[in-house]
């Protein structure tokens, strides 16, 4: 069993920066695509970043493109997300998922919280 634990999250002014860190446990996701979601109030969770297995490439939605950069270490069994420049709109609660398609694996973390105040 997977066990993914986000952390990083809190409040920051406009322009700041916070780095988020999504630890497994459990099993390795050495072999997973890891992404990162958000879910803002009231709204639906969305797609933040993607990077891919090892040696791989990452993808970004629109909104964080430049800003926000998503790296691995398969060694220590994490991945973070740097946020930088960051506005009142990255506001959300920001998830964790790590997805292994052929063995049908699928895990969410608990997700962690971030503000950025204006």
């Amino acid at each position: 069993q997977v066990q993914l634990v986000e952390s990083g999250g809190g409040l920051v002014q406009a322009g700041g920066s916070l780095r988020l860190s999504c630890a497994a446990s459990g099993r390795t996701f050495r072999n997973a695509f890891v992404r990162w979601y958000r879910q803002a109030p009231g709204k639906e969770r969305e797609f933040v970043a993607l990077i891919s297995r090892s040696g791989g490439g990452a993808s970004y939605a629109d909104s964080v493109q430049g800003r926000f950069t998503i790296s691995r270490d398969d060694a220590q069994n994490t991945v973070s997300l740097q946020m930088n420049s960051l506005k009142p709109e990255d506001t959300a609660v920001y998830y964790c998922n790590a997805n292994t398609p052929e063995l049908g694996l699928d895990h969410w973390g608990q997700g962690t919280q971030v503000t950025v105040s204006s």
